[in-house]
């Protein structure tokens, strides 16, 4: 997992607000193809908890392929989006849709071209992470 993601060794231990845009922050140049920002709702390391983020993306900003070992949840929030799994087309994704990802499967999600998009995402932590990041997204083939 990369670093900027798992700050945290296990959830905490009572209940904890985290007010609107607290800790947003910008997410490390490594998973996208530009730069967005990312508010870390939960993280940690321990096998069995999840992970949380909210994610705001610019127009055209994507993340780079990437899988999730125990899968993922995306619940888009804002804007237009795209999601594609390795070997499947690329599809739209607009608020109020939801997508999950399998376990280890190769995928990216992010902005269209002409709209911003924001999403929330929750994964599973196994063998100590909740995500494996990989190559930059070469071919979209999503609509411009």
């Amino acid at each position: 997992m990369t670093a900027f993601f798992d700050a945290d060794a296990a959830h905490p231990q009572a209940m904890t607000v985290q007010r609107a845009g607290m800790s947003m922050t910008e997410a490390p140049p490594a998973v996208s193809n530009g730069p967005f920002h990312v508010q870390m709702l939960l993280s940690s390391h321990q096998d069995g908890d999840v992970t949380a983020m909210r994610a705001v993306m610019p127009p055209g900003v994507v993340t780079h392929w990437h899988s999730h070992p125990a899968g993922q949840l995306l619940f888009v929030l804002d804007g237009v989006g795209w999601a594609q799994r390795e070997g499947g087309a690329p599809v739209e994704l607009r608020p109020g849709d939801s997508v999950w990802f399998a376990p280890e499967e190769r995928h990216w999600h992010g902005a269209d071209a002409r709209s911003a998009f924001s999403y929330l995402s929750v994964q599973a932590v196994k063998n100590g992470t909740a995500v494996c990041w990989m190559e930059p997204v070469t071919n979209r083939g999503q609509a411009s």
